[in-house]
């Protein structure tokens, strides 16, 4: 499968990459810049091509089966970048994959997103674009999975998680963890047009995935 990455130049992008490389599948990255190329070819991505989610990536994305859109403004930006690439940005690749018959979209969003009310006041803009993101992907069509890390750490991986449609503590995560998920779901029919919560826990990623 020809897998399109939104965010392949961020922390979880980049893992995201090298699991690729040790799969069957093959990852177009998406860069804003031309000298981000040759590390993100070095980590695993088979091409990469110049974009921004704020325009049309139409081009880019010309040729792929699906889209893995694991892009954030990051925290040190203000509200307006967060509706701008992580609300905005998002629902545009959405309605682009839609357009151009790429079927299978997964998202990176955040737990919380499903009641952004709810969440820490602080949160609460960044929780409400997520989830503006994951109700439009999931009233798009397309054949979704909505993908909700607790809070992600720099931790080495364990391959061990817990997937549940709805954990009642925000449980924490390695990002590398993230990575594998997103690409063990690629290949699970049963990660179809739904919506997990992930944090660490005691189960392979694989068994996780199929016995939710």
């Amino acid at each position: 499968m020809h897998v399109f990455i939104a965010g392949a130049n961020g922390q979880i992008g980049q893992h995201l990459l090298r699991e690729i490389a040790d799969s069957n599948h093959e990852a177009r990255a998406l860069i804003r810049h031309p000298d981000q190329g040759p590390e993100l070819q070095q980590l695993g991505a088979t091409e990469t091509v110049l974009g921004d989610l704020e325009q049309d990536c139409s081009e880019a994305m010309r040729g792929c089966d699906a889209v893995i859109f694991a892009a954030g403004s990051g925290p040190h930006t203000g509200p307006d970048k967060t509706i701008d690439v992580d609300q905005d940005g998002a629902i545009r690749l959405v309605d682009t994959a839609k357009a151009m018959g790429i079927k299978r979209f997964i998202i990176v969003s955040s737990m919380g997103a499903g009641a952004p009310e709810k969440g820490p006041e602080k949160l609460q803009h960044y929780l409400r674009a997520k989830h503006n993101s994951d109700e439009h992907l999931k009233n798009s069509g397309l054949d979704y999975t909505i993908v909700r890390p607790g809070r992600l750490t720099d931790d080495d991986g364990t391959g061990k998680v817990t997937v549940s449609a709805g954990l009642k503590d925000v449980g924490k995560i390695p990002r590398q963890d993230v990575a594998r998920v997103l690409l063990a779901t690629l290949d699970s029919t049963n990660t179809t047009n739904r919506v997990f919560d992930l944090v660490s826990g005691d189960t392979p990623v694989p068994e996780a995935l199929a016995t939710f």
